[in-house]
């Protein structure tokens, strides 16, 4: 049912007029369920920061102690009005991560309600300004990454799922959705065999991953390329973070309209539903604890590549 959702969302975001209260009157009244927005302006413009609880049965929320999923829909924005009109490929982090909170959302009011508590960020700004990139043009923001993860990337969250439209390259050709090694306080370890399980159960079909490299996992603003924000969540927290990357098999601009598949899109909201049931009942981990420790103790930390570094 992911796919209903997901049309269903998509035609919500698609308007000039949407803004972070109308997302969260979907969740108004909803058992088990809080769901707030919060304007904050930048320097082009302002942006609405959301933030979705789906509380789980064993969830911290409720005094529980079952670990909490982190789900953030990372964007620059919805639509890059006056110069584009319509929904833009950039948005599709965004309508995923609504997507899932409305399906986790009603699946407890059905009585199918996870152990532990879902945290489902992201905001909501349908113009936008649009910014150079290699190969093609990005979408910008109104407010900086630094920002950005502050919102959204929230001290519950024990491990991240960073969704976000990553077309805008020539090195991931694929049509659908890939998913990124684990990328724990500045060290890229490897990719968790538990969530290779879930994709390949999820898409019925060979699993896809993307590479990362060191630039990726530092911070926005140090002057070095990024193939996109994907993993910027990964500098703004100690808990794992796995990027899930809606591809595409061509270089389609982040400010590209008509270029969002309701069909990729559902993929990587089934597979985020799965990978929460899984995790907040602690039958899966992001990564090897005791490997993570023994890279540590054998290099030490990374951490600093959380950071701007000397400069």
């Amino acid at each position: 049912m992911s796919l209903k959702y997901t049309m269903d969302v998509l035609e919500l975001l698609d308007d000039p007029q949407i803004n972070g209260e109308a997302v969260i009157q979907l969740f108004a009244n909803v058992q088990n369920c809080e769901a707030s927005f919060e304007t904050v302006e930048g320097q082009q413009g302002s942006t609405d920061f959301i933030k979705i609880l789906i509380k789980g049965s064993n969830g911290k929320s409720n005094g529980g102690n079952a670990p909490s999923l982190g789900i953030v829909g990372r964007l620059g924005g919805l639509g890059a009005r006056p110069s584009r009109i319509g929904f833009v490929s950039d948005g599709d982090g965004a309508a995923a991560a609504v997507a899932i909170a409305l399906k986790l959302a009603a699946m407890n009011q059905k009585g199918d309600v996870l152990s532990g508590d879902v945290y489902v960020t992201t905001h909501i700004c349908p113009n936008a300004p649009t910014v150079p990139h290699e190969p093609v043009e990005f979408m910008g923001s109104p407010v900086d990454i630094l920002t950005m993860n502050r919102y959204e990337v929230i001290p519950e969250m024990d491990a991240v799922l960073s969704i976000d439209t990553t077309k805008g390259n020539r090195v991931f050709n694929h049509r659908g959705f890939a998913i990124s090694p684990t990328v724990k306080e500045g060290y890229i370890l490897k990719f968790s065999a538990d969530l290779v399980r879930i994709m390949e159960m999820t898409t019925g079909d060979a699993p896809v991953t993307f590479a990362v490299t060191t630039q990726d996992i530092t911070p926005y603003g140090n002057d070095v390329f990024h193939i996109n924000s994907i993993l910027q969540p990964a500098v703004a927290t100690d808990a794992p973070v796995v990027g899930v990357a809606i591809t595409a098999n061509s270089a389609v601009p982040g400010s590209g309209t008509g270029a969002s598949h309701e069909v990729d899109i559902a993929e990587a909201v089934r597979f985020c539903i799965e990978v929460a049931k899984e995790f907040t009942n602690q039958k899966i981990s992001f990564y090897d604890a005791p490997e993570f420790e023994r890279l540590e103790k054998l290099y030490g930390s990374m951490k600093h590549l959380q950071t701007l570094g000397n400069d």
